[in-house]
């Protein structure tokens, strides 16, 4: 009934897209004017309207047409390149900050150029997101000479930037692109500098995200953390790894009788759908005599359960070549959706350690949490997000849920030409290899070229050996050969080329066929697997056809596959032994094809609820991080008051000390404890006062009294420096001690989100006890943070007005150990890693803070750096 209304009556898509093409419509009209004008005039026209638009006169949807209509234009003239109509479509659809779903090699790069030369008007800056270095560098070039002509600056901010004043003047063009790694930690780390001229982003205006999808779907499940080393004892990961491997695997067993509960034989049970590993009573029992304990789940013994629990994934839910690859001494994880190496990034929560002992390379320390921050937190801080990508309504709920963002589908300038054909599915995965690589020769014989999609480096590698062995020239593009990739791609669309590649998502390269090939059919895809994401799927599809290309593609299944070991494979597995199929042949049918999608609906929705629990809980970390942000940035301005801040800070400590004086063993007194505030003076303010200094006649006189002593002291001891300088060491110091309860406040949210699963035991919702708990943590943070600056204030050390210069010297070491204690490491959450920039001082050599200690007495001292707080 709903395919007839469609047929019909159009969907809404194509309503969308209607409405957009009479605009269109509109925009070419005005061509023959702009195309009358030389460049100056041209040039001219679009100043006047950057102008009106600067000086809020009008706004950007009232000068899109006349803007879209010199864009196409200047593109024309700089680039040789005029925009179709179908891509002045997805330029509106981009500036409205929706997602634009356009096939492969449609043109996305140029399309961008549209709303972002619209909304650069502005003069806040747009940014392009790409998913890798290369892209991000290319794009910014090839489109380089058009922006110039109206007069914007380009930037580009990859991998190789590492002076901050470059990043800085990147961030400073009108239009910047770069990778989604590269921007979120730029942020996290202008939230760690101590100078506002340190940071190098500015407003987050407008984005586009080229590859959506690949970005804030795929990758939303690993926020970015910038993490540092812990001082937290490691457990012993080989211990874990051999106790691990005496350990046998059993068999979850499902009784006759439904009535009985299901039980498991052997040590452990491995559950693949769910990637967990659960110890039997036995494996249990088994484990206390190897470790030596009574009983692994006690508190003490907790560290011991959980290495274990992550030795056991590390040997049965992990696979070498597939998950992760060793080089160099070194675990480097692979990308599942990209198929690339991920360097510097690392498993969390003992997790990687764990690979390390199970492969026996060296075993790096673990890190703690400085700042993190989820993609969707990120991407949705920007006023205006929009993205492009030829495959997103697989996931329009997630994007309109978690992102406010709706899809719309842009037709193709040329009708799609490419043949799909039904997946064909074998018994066994030889079988599946043997009649892929029988199908490359057919192909490679006949001067077809073709594009070979696996799952994984193992799989790649399995068929480089058959087609070796078959002497069938080809190239493999995997994980460990990505730095040739440009070229591998470029050159896939050659006569007889067989290009053997791990998941093409994202990849961003157009292969490009010449007559001949195309003659010959076009580029053949064969997909040797089903992704667990149709979107993946579709994308490597997608690498044919473009343009109105012919081309052709089909996928090969087994029943060994995982997606349908796993996931579907009892009913096909039925089918065909009622057929009978014998070794070697196959199956064909849409029924097959429909259980196959089904199958991966039920991983995508899986996926879907992860991601949508990783952010319900980074959204109570987020509203924090807010606050805490603002607050650091309103420490860093100069013409911050600081000083009215001190003064409150002051009351609130007074207040709490107060609060705590009037009880006397548990018990209310009749009045004040005078020797409770005493003590507390000399303890933490290294203030000595007597009984008659402090006496009032009741509790606001004596309130307003002790503030009035501890600021008059203050400020006495701070008179030896200049006012600038007292207000420059009052922020730093401030930031210190922010900082420093930041990142422990971070680790202490990192163990209960651990633990807070528990509570669903006793009948509890875990995320409204984790929003509680942390709300309550939050709170006593602040009010920690704000009892600390008054006693290191109270207890900093100053030189005199003789010595200003040494003062000077010393602040500026101090700024500069603190950024050096903030550089860390960057990682993702699944993933850490620690890069350490100390400068080597001899433990006996002068400290370089002008101190005349010895460097091992002064900030060579363990714990953290003290900058200028001295002891009582």
């Amino acid at each position: 009934m709903i395919n007839m209304f469609s047929k019909i009556f159009g969907t809404s898509n194509d309503r969308e897209v209607k409405r957009y093409r009479k605009r269109a419509n509109q925009i070419t009209a005005l061509e023959t004017t702009y195309q009358a004008m030389s460049d100056e005039e041209l040039q001219s026209s679009f100043n006047a309207l950057k102008q009106k638009v600067q000086n809020e006169e009008v706004k950007l949807d009232e000068v899109l047409n006349d803007s879209f209509a010199i864009t196409r234009e200047a593109s024309r003239r700089t680039l040789n390149m005029r925009h179709h109509d179908v891509q002045l479509i997805g330029g509106m659809v981009l500036n409205d900050g929706r997602i634009a779903e356009m096939k492969t090699g449609e043109g996305k790069t140029l399309v961008a150029s549209l709303p972002v030369v619209l909304n650069a008007m502005t003069g806040k800056g747009v940014h392009v997101v790409t998913v890798n270095d290369y892209l991000a560098s290319r794009d910014a070039k090839e489109l380089e000479p058009l922006y110039n002509f109206l007069g914007f600056q380009v930037g580009a901010i990859t991998g190789d930037l590492k002076d901050d004043e470059q990043r800085k003047e990147q961030y400073n063009a009108d239009i910047t692109y770069g990778t989604n790694n590269e921007f979120g930690f730029d942020y996290l780390r202008d939230n760690m500098h101590y100078d506002l001229e340190e940071k190098v982003q500015r407003q987050h205006h407008f984005v586009i995200v080229d590859e959506v999808d690949s970005i804030l779907i795929d990758e939303a499940r690993t926020p970015l953390i910038i993490s540092g080393p812990t001082n937290h004892k490691s457990a012993d990961y080989v211990k874990s790894q051999q106790i691990a491997m005496q350990l046998e695997k059993g068999e979850l067993i499902e009784p006759k009788d439904p009535s009985e509960k299901p039980y498991s034989t052997g040590d452990f049970t491995v559950d693949e759908k769910n990637r967990s590993v659960l110890l039997t009573e036995q494996g249990i029992e088994k484990a206390e005599g190897l470790y030596g304990v009574d009983n692994l789940y006690s508190l003490e013994n907790a560290m011991l359960s959980h290495n274990l629990d992550q030795a056991l994934k590390a040997n049965y839910i992990f696979e070498k070549d597939v998950d992760y690859v060793v080089k160099d001494n070194e675990v480097i994880i692979v990308d599942e959706f990209t198929g690339r190496l991920s360097e510097g990034r690392r498993f969390s929560e003992g997790l990687h350690q764990a690979l390390e002992a199970k492969e026996g390379v060296t075993i790096q320390e673990e890190s703690q949490t400085l700042a993190d921050i989820t993609f969707q937190n990120y991407f949705r801080m920007y006023d205006k997000l929009a993205g492009m990508t030829g495959t997103a309504q697989t996931e329009a709920t997630e994007f309109a849920e978690i992102y406010n963002l709706d899809v719309v589908s842009i037709p193709t300038n040329v009708e799609v030409q490419r043949i799909d054909r039904n997946d064909l599915i074998f018994k066994s995965e030889i079988e599946k290899f043997d009649a892929v690589a029988k199908k490359i020769k057919e192909y490679h014989e006949k001067g077809q070229p073709v594009l070979v999609g696996t799952a994984s480096i193992e799989k790649s590698e399995h068929l480089n050996k058959l087609l070796s062995k078959l002497k069938i020239p080809h190239t493999v593009l995997n994980a460990k050969q990505h730095e040739k990739e440009g070229k591998i791609i470029a050159d896939a669309g050659q006569k007889g080329a067989v290009t053997i590649a791990t998941n093409m998502a994202g990849r961003g390269v157009d292969i490009k066929l010449n007559e001949e090939t195309l003659s010959l059919g076009g580029l053949a895809i064969i997909g040797t697997e089903r992704h667990e994401s149709r979107r993946i799927d579709n994308q490597l599809r997608g690498r044919s056809g473009r343009q109105g290309d012919v081309g052709e593609s089909q996928f090969y299944l087994s029943l060994e596959d995982n997606l349908l070991r796993i996931f579907g494979s009892d009913k096909i597995k039925g089918i065909m032994e009622r057929i009978g199929i014998e070794e070697g042949e196959h199956i064909e049918s849409k029924m097959v094809t429909r259980a196959v999608e089904n199958a991966q609906k039920k991983v995508e929705s899986m996926h879907f609820e992860s991601r949508k629990h990783l952010l319900e809980y980074d959204d109570v970390a987020n509203e924090q991080r807010k606050v805490i942000y603002a607050f650091r940035n309103d420490l860093l301005n100069p013409d911050y008051n600081i000083d009215s801040k001190l003064d409150e800070n002051r009351a609130e400590y007074i207040q709490n000390l107060l609060m705590n004086a009037e009880i006397i063993d548990g018990m209310p007194s009749e009045d004040f404890n005078y020797e409770f505030i005493i003590t507390k003076f000399k303890e933490e303010l290294n203030l000595l006062v007597e009984k008659e200094d402090i006496v009032a006649e009741d509790y606001p006189a004596l309130e307003e009294k002790l503030i009035s002593i501890i600021k008059e002291v203050y400020e006495q001891k701070m008179s030896v420096a200049a006012p600038e300088q007292k207000s420059e060491i009052e922020r730093i110091l401030y930031l210190q001690i922010l900082d420093k309860a930041w990142r422990e406040h971070l680790y202490s949210m990192d163990t209960l989100k651990t633990g807070i699963g528990l509570r669903g035991y006793n009948q509890k919702d875990p995320l409204v006890e984790y929003k509680k708990e942390s709300y309550n943590m939050f709170i006593e943070l602040i009010s920690n943070i704000k009892n600390e600056i008054i006693k290191v204030l109270f207890t900093v050390q100053l030189q005199s007005q003789d010595d200003a210069q040494k003062e000077r010297e010393a602040l500026e070491k101090m700024k500069a150990e603190m950024e050096e204690a903030n550089e860390g490491a960057i990682t993702n959450l699944e993933e850490q890693q620690i890069l350490s920039n100390e400068k080597k001082i001899a433990r006996n050599e002068p400290c370089p803070c002008g101190s005349g200690k010895k460097y091992k007495q002064c900030h060579g001292k363990s714990g953290p750096k003290r900058g200028l707080v001295a002891g009582n």
